[in-house]
């Protein structure tokens, strides 16, 4: 009996350290915290990490990166979509009675179609900026993430299985001094899962071309190959980086940093603050500039212009000595 007790302690904490549970943000507890996860799952110490810094110095231009084309991003489904606390993030479920078969994106240097699963945000806390990737080091508010999965697969765990399996689209934020009122259904709705688990269906859809810059702004973009930005951070995302933030008032951003919770920690409550992962190393990797971003051109000059004053100023020392 107390052999069967022992065992049934040991099994208990062997679900307990389960990749899944073990990982958190440093705003949680540094100990389960980003700097960590390779330790609890050996592809997060991989090669081809996201999110990274986009350094603007050095991507390359890729003139067959046009416009990406968007379709059913023009309508809204009928049906329901579910906004839920997932115990990470505030996540929107694009799956439900509506189904997303008709969200997809293709085209923009993307060699297969992708169909829309859900989005989701990465934000930081009421002083700081919590955005995943940042743009010359810089970081912003907040970053969305539309997540696509290839019409090839029929599930998340076959998609997992491929180095194109999953195509996801991030947008920044920056603040504005007026609502977006586009952000309205989602901001309400947070209210309703402000702890773990809690999810609130929404009345009816909406168009997601609104949530997005104006389609002006879509053709600038950086593209590159990743993984999913949390555990089990899978190298299987092709990643889109958009250029042109999204603008959103200070007092909707709070809304996020006030209003959803991690899990609880016995009976305290965390508000849900910096749930970001820091940029990663690029390694071997390159990030290519879609036909309309923006490219910053070192000004460092190059080793013959730095000498070219030193030769100048030995010919006219030669030419003007004593006639």
């Amino acid at each position: 009996m107390q052999r069967r007790a022992l065992a049934l302690i040991a099994l208990q904490l062997l679900l307990c350290a389960a990749p899944g549970d073990l990982w958190c943000y440093d705003s949680q507890d540094p100990k389960c915290g980003p700097g960590h996860w390779k330790d609890f799952v050996k592809a997060c110490g991989g090669d081809s990490q996201s999110p990274i810094n986009i350094d603007r110095h050095r991507v390359q231009r890729d003139r067959n990166l046009g416009d990406i084309v968007f379709e059913g991003y023009d309508q809204a489904p009928p049906g329901k979509w579910r906004l839920m606390n997932d115990g990470h993030t505030v996540m929107m479920s694009l799956e439900g009675e509506s189904g997303s078969e008709h969200i997809n994106i293709t085209s923009g240097g993307l060699l297969d179609r992708y169909r829309a699963l859900q989005f989701h945000f990465h934000w930081g806390n009421l002083k700081e900026n919590g955005s995943e990737h940042t743009i010359d080091g810089q970081q912003f508010p907040m970053e969305l993430h539309l997540v696509h999965m290839n019409y090839k697969y029929k599930t998340i765990s076959e998609a997992k299985g491929h180095p194109n399996g999953l195509a996801v689209l991030g947008f920044f934020f920056k603040v504005s001094d007026a609502d977006n009122s586009n952000y309205n259904t989602i901001v309400a709705g947070l209210k309703n899962v402000s702890r773990e688990g809690d999810f609130v269906d929404l009345a009816s859809t909406f168009c997601l071309n609104n949530l997005l810059p104006s389609v002006a702004q879509l053709s600038k973009y950086y593209r590159y190959k990743g993984s999913l930005t949390t555990p089990d951070c899978a190298e299987i995302v092709v990643w889109t980086v958009f250029e042109e933030p999204i603008p959103i008032s200070q007092s909707q951003l709070n809304t996020f940093v006030n209003t959803v919770h991690f899990p609880a920690t016995g009976t305290s409550l965390k508000k849900m603050t910096n749930n970001f992962r820091p940029p990663q190393p690029l390694k071997n990797r390159k990030v290519y500039a879609s036909k309309d971003a923006t490219i910053s051109h070192s000004a460092k000059p190059s080793a013959s212009l730095l000498l070219f004053p030193l030769l100048l100023a030995l010919l006219i020392d030669q030419f003007s000595g004593p006639s």
